[in-house]
């Protein structure tokens, strides 16, 4: 069970971290992305300033699963733990994190900026039809 519960964070991990970096790409998950990313800011500030910068709560508890099945010397993110120990590619922990910072950084202005662009477009469009 716990080793299928494991498989499972894994998965919902990178659906979420693909879903952080695209999702803002097609207009009708923008909402979507907009929430998910906002979710993933909150977890990395604002729960960061009792749990440490860059907190992820589903990290934390895919963590307690990974301890459970005996795992040890786990690193605080996921991002280093998939680049360095499933990937093998011993990148820098400083890399790791600016390139996850810079990337949310990113995407969260593109899906501000876009849902901003898309609430205006619907706007016109329903004032254009109100006065028709």
């Amino acid at each position: 069970m716990l080793q299928a519960l494991d498989l499972f964070l894994f998965a919902i991990h990178c659906i979420v971290i693909s879903f952080n970096l695209t999702g803002w790409i097609w207009t009708r998950t923008r909402r979507w992305h907009l929430a998910s990313v906002g979710l993933t800011l909150f977890s990395w500030l604002v729960m960061g300033i009792w749990y440490g910068l860059g907190y992820c709560a589903l990290t934390d508890w895919h963590w307690q699963i990974k301890q459970e099945l005996g795992e040890t010397n786990l690193p605080n993110s996921f991002l280093i733990y998939f680049f360095n120990d499933v990937m093998g590619l011993r990148l820098e922990t400083s890399f790791i994190n600016r390139g996850a910072g810079t990337a949310i950084a990113v995407v969260t202005l593109l899906s501000i900026v876009l849902n901003f662009c898309d609430y205006r477009r619907y706007r016109l469009s329903r004032n254009l039809s109100e006065s028709n």
